[in-house]
C-alpha cells in the first residue's frame, strides 16, 4: 500500500519520486532507465532506493513504457496506454 503514515518524510515517498520522475519524462518524453536513476538519486535522499518501486507504479498507471533495446523508458501519457 502506497498510504503515507505520521512517520514518512513527504519527499522520501514513491508517491514523490513518481512525481518528479514523470515530470522530467513529460520534458523529455524519452530518458535512459541511467539517466533517470542518476536523477532520482541526486534530487531525492534515498531516491535510488524508491526509484524502482516509483517506475513499477508509473508502468501500473499506464503513464510509461519501457524499451529493453535501447534500456529507455518512454511517458506514453493517459489514454494513450494498450
Amino acid at each position: 500500500m502506497l498510504r503515507p503514515t505520521k512517520h514518512s518524510h513527504p519527499d522520501r515517498t514513491v508517491i514523490n519520486i513518481s512525481l518528479l520522475l514523470l515530470q522530467r519524462l513529460q520534458a523529455r518524453r524519452f530518458d535512459e532507465y541511467d539517466a533517470l536513476k542518476k536523477y532520482a538519486k541526486k534530487a531525492v535522499v534515498g531516491g535510488d532506493i524508491l526509484f524502482l518501486p516509483a517506475l513499477n507504479f508509473l508502468y501500473l498507471l499506464g503513464l510509461i513504457d519501457y524499451h529493453p533495446k535501447t534500456d529507455a523508458v518512454e511517458y506514453i501519457g493517459p489514454n494513450e496506454a494498450i
